[in-house]
């Protein structure tokens, strides 16, 4: 991938942060869970098979990252809800990236049900990754550049990206 190679050493990388925050099973079972509708804390207890003090600390984990928000019920404040943030609706194409993974090298059962366009019906294409222009990149098709090179506006951001549907 290029002659520059990321620091592995370096917390500039995003991901140990991700791992620090989400590096273990029960977190991403909960994630799968609230993408599927789940809200209460009995409905993960019950879904999970988790242990009440494991799912608490993780949910509490995930609230203190900004991944769930807790919001009292308007007709009951003692009962709560657990939302997703934008914040953790983002890590969407990593789960769907990983379920892929799995079915593919997993247990090779295809899973059911599956995951499809709700406009047309058909099953999501295989998660990527893809170009700045939407064309489909492999390994050799990669390189790491130092963002010094790259080009920032006046607030040091990157290039702006036309808007990609990650989930092709």
């Amino acid at each position: 991938m290029g002659k520059l190679h990321e620091p592995l050493n370096d917390q500039s990388c995003g991901l140990p942060t991700a791992l620090e925050v989400m590096g273990e099973r029960w977190s991403f079972m909960i994630l799968r869970a609230a993408f599927n509708g789940l809200h209460h804390f009995e409905e993960f207890l019950g879904v999970l098979g988790i242990a009440r003090n494991i799912l608490s600390n993780r949910l509490a984990r995930l609230v203190e990252h900004g991944i769930m928000k807790r919001e009292p019920l308007p007709d009951d404040r003692r009962k709560i809800e657990y939302r997703l943030t934008e914040k953790g609706l983002d890590l969407l194409p990593a789960m769907l990236a990983l379920r892929q993974w799995g079915e593919k090298y997993g247990v090779g059962v295809p899973s059911n049900p599956v995951l499809c366009d709700a406009r047309d019906g058909q099953p999501i294409a295989p998660i990527g990754i893809h170009a700045h222009d939407g064309r489909p990149l492999g390994p050799k098709e990669l390189e790491w550049r130092d963002r010094a090179d790259l080009g920032t506006d006046d607030h040091g951001d990157l290039p702006a990206r036309p808007a990609l549907n990650v989930l092709r």
